[in-house]
């Protein structure tokens, strides 16, 4: 769920949506079915739940003769910069994920990441950036992560890459940091992990991320990234054949409690490492 103000221009839109509705005398499911969702989706839309979508938003005003106001709200108001254009219907999703799976091959996800690990990712990626851009997505990790804290939050299961423990990602005392910052959600029992060690040799899926995620009254779902590019899937026979990879995947890695002491272990190697800071 979103917070402060794009959380405040969901509300807006909702209320704005269901006033103009009501006043065209059209019920949810009506307004739904002439927009192409369903009556529920638009009950999410005028609740805040979900964040507003951009062609369902040109459909809308087309439906209610609202001459442009809903379009203009969802890219004025509501498109967040904080997320690349193809991952920001994934952070939607996971708010709302009753489970979440992933397999990280080379970086902490970002769900798990600290500040200084995203940092220095951020900048490895464009050294050119400005502050302000990076403490943008900065914050928009930060904010995704607190979904782990909820009481409500989903059942998280992730699978790192022994390599993602050994990069040293910002130096060592940042990886060091970031690698505790795992343990002790493991241990604290809000996530599990487990980790596909280098003896394992090759594994399903060999070098790519994925992100699986299921949902109390909607079909599952699976992601995977390329560069500057990534893919939602909801095809079922497609997202369950993600499943089963991923499935081998969970039998290929290293118990969680084994895959707990692995990664302790690798922030204590990465503690004795002097720093080049």
């Amino acid at each position: 769920m979103a917070n402060g103000s794009r959380q405040a221009a969901w509300e807006f839109f909702g209320a704005e949506l269901k006033r103009r509705r009501e006043d065209t005398g059209f019920t949810q499911v009506e307004l739904g079915s002439r927009v192409f969702v369903s009556g529920a989706y638009i009950g999410q839309f005028e609740q805040a739940i979900r964040k507003p979508q951009l062609d369902v938003a040109q459909r809308i005003d087309e439906v209610l003769q609202t001459g442009g106001f809903f379009e203009r709200m969802c890219r004025k108001l509501i498109n967040d910069r904080r997320y690349a254009d193809y991952f920001a219907p994934v952070a939607e999703l996971e708010a709302l994920a009753t489970k979440i799976c992933e397999f990280a091959p080379a970086l902490v996800p970002g769900l798990l990441q600290t500040a200084e690990y995203t940092r220095a990712v951020m900048l490895a990626g464009n050294p050119f950036v400005s502050d302000e851009h990076v403490e943008e997505k900065v914050s928009g990790r930060l904010e995704r992560a607190q979904l782990l804290k909820h009481s409500t939050r989903p059942v998280y299961w992730v699978i790192l890459h022994e390599h993602a423990l050994r990069l040293p990602v910002g130096g060592p005392a940042v990886m060091a940091e970031q690698l505790d910052h795992i343990a002790d959600l493991g241990r604290a029992r809000r996530v599990l992990v487990q980790v596909l060690a280098h003896a394992a040799g090759a594994y399903p899926l060999m070098g790519r991320m994925l992100q699986l995620m299921e949902f109390e009254d909607a079909p599952p779902t699976a992601y995977t990234e390329a560069v500057y590019s990534g893919n939602l899937l909801d095809d079922p026979a497609l997202v369950k054949r993600v499943q089963e990879t991923y499935d081998l995947l969970r039998a290929t890695a290293l118990s969680p409690e084994a895959s707990l002491a692995l990664i302790e272990s690798a922030a204590e190697d990465h503690r004795r490492c002097p720093s080049t800071t």
